[in-house]
């Protein structure tokens, strides 16, 4: 592990304190000592330690982004460990929760302590692995469940592809089970949605692309909640887009299962609407944007619960591949930069979210269902990983001014309100008014 020098003391002083993990909303001021949460009340006062002023400003626990694609070992060209980090900063992360699809798949013991050595000395924020559920994410057997645990993954996912094969779906369940892992669904049939490239509708019809009908995610999900259901294993579905999804997950929620869901911006932001006449492949996503009234049903999953976690899915790509065709670029856009805004501009001032429901989605209910303890609320003992928000600030998404290595956002030119002016990762501050500082 990388040295680390002694960690000052921080007193946050004056904001609003925001911790939705036990229903705290109140101006007070926060102490951080030892890299942990150790007092949180008003009128506190230490001479011997650094005060930052946050009057005017939200502080809530760490935000937590249980769905980023890094891309590194071996796709360094889209990004590292090192410039997603700090792009999670930068948008006012401190963890998040990688997948396995790198260029050398996440599905083996040594693979993740790669990925674990790396961001612990080119980290700017917690980097949490999700390890692949099948060998090279083709679904050739099982990945080696047990290992993976021993060497620190917090979930198994096949995301950017389905599990194929229902016995060896089934067989990954019953083994995740028996090791406590939760298993992250990439809900899709691929036989429906072959060859697709924008969402089934008029838009698809017009342009004559080859359309991606809601059916290929609805019956995937539909899929893997009966198996997780019938293993007793939790499920946690990615990036749901379509109303039918909403309703199963909703159905099967209220039946008892260990079922959880999340919804991303590009999804609860935009609807189909957005791509006529644009042929742009920065609009290009897996799932795709939907239809007004999937989007809807997706806002309305948020409000009631059903979707208890907001993620980003950033994926970043080269400049080169999203400047080809549609058909032909890759799929995925980048969130980590955006993510916070959108949440605040889309849910919260329209008043679809009070602004702890928000937070709740973007820290404390990751942090549960992910299993991390101490992060995700602000209660003396708490991991001293603290995001500052400035609610009221306006600003307009410039992909030049990304810290990421992609650029591929559908939101450039979009005028947002709310932002993070201070990112604290175990009482370092290593973001602050825009500006990302270097941490031992």
């Amino acid at each position: 592990m990388k040295p680390k020098a002694p960690v000052p003391s921080l007193l946050l002083k004056g904001g609003t304190v925001v911790d939705p993990a036990v229903g705290f909303y109140a101006v007070s001021d926060v102490l951080i000592e030892g890299g942990r949460v150790t007092v949180v009340e008003r009128g506190l006062h230490r001479s011997a330690c650094r005060t930052i002023d946050c009057r005017g400003l939200f502080v809530v626990p760490g935000l937590i982004d249980m769905h980023v694609h890094l891309r590194e070992p071996g796709l360094e060209g889209k990004e590292t460990i090192r410039t997603g980090t700090r792009a999670a900063a930068a948008g006012g992360f401190t963890s998040i929760a990688c997948k396995a699809n790198t260029g050398q798949f996440i599905d083996n013991e040594a693979a993740l302590e790669y990925v674990r050595f790396i961001a612990d000395y080119q980290g700017l924020v917690n980097v949490f692995p999700i390890a692949a559920v099948t060998r090279g994410l083709a679904s050739l057997g099982v990945a080696p469940f047990h290992e993976l645990r021993e060497a620190g993954a917090v979930a198994v996912s096949d995301d950017g592809h389905p599990v194929h094969g229902t016995s060896l779906l089934a067989g990954a369940l019953a083994y995740a089970r028996d090791l406590g892992f939760l298993v992250i669904s990439h809900a899709e049939d691929e036989l429906l949605s072959a060859g697709g490239v924008v969402s089934e509708g008029i838009f698809a019809t017009l342009s004559g692309l080859e359309p991606i009908p809601p059916e290929a995610e609805e019956v995937g999900t539909a899929r893997d909640i009966l198996l997780a259901r019938r293993a007793g294993v939790p499920l946690h579905i990615d990036h749901v887009s379509t109303a039918r999804s909403v309703e199963l997950i909703r159905r099967y929620k209220a039946l008892g299962c260990d079922l959880s869901a999340e919804a991303a911006p590009h999804h609860f932001a935009l609807d189909t609407s957005a791509l006529a006449p644009s042929f742009d492949a920065r609009m290009k996503m897996n799932p795709p944007i939907r239809s007004p009234e999937d989007r809807r049903a997706v806002v309305a999953g948020l409000i009631d619960g059903t979707l208890e976690v907001i993620a980003s899915d950033h994926a970043p790509h080269t400049v080169a591949e999203k400047d080809l065709p549609i058909q032909r670029a890759p799929f995925g856009v980048v969130g980590l930069e955006t993510m916070l805004g959108l949440t605040l501009t889309e849910l919260v001032e329209p008043g679809h979210l009070s602004f702890a429901q928000a937070m709740a989605k973007l820290s404390t209910n990751p942090a549960r269902r992910l299993d991390l303890p101490g992060r995700g609320g602000l209660v003396p003992g708490s991991v001293g990983d603290v995001t500052i928000i400035d609610r009221g600030l306006r600003w307009t998404v410039d992909p030049a001014d990304f810290v990421s290595k992609g650029a591929n956002t559908p939101f450039a030119g979009r005028e947002l309100i709310g932002r993070a002016v201070g990112t604290i990762v175990g009482g370092r501050v290593v973001a602050e008014k825009g500006e990302l500082l270097e941490t031992n």
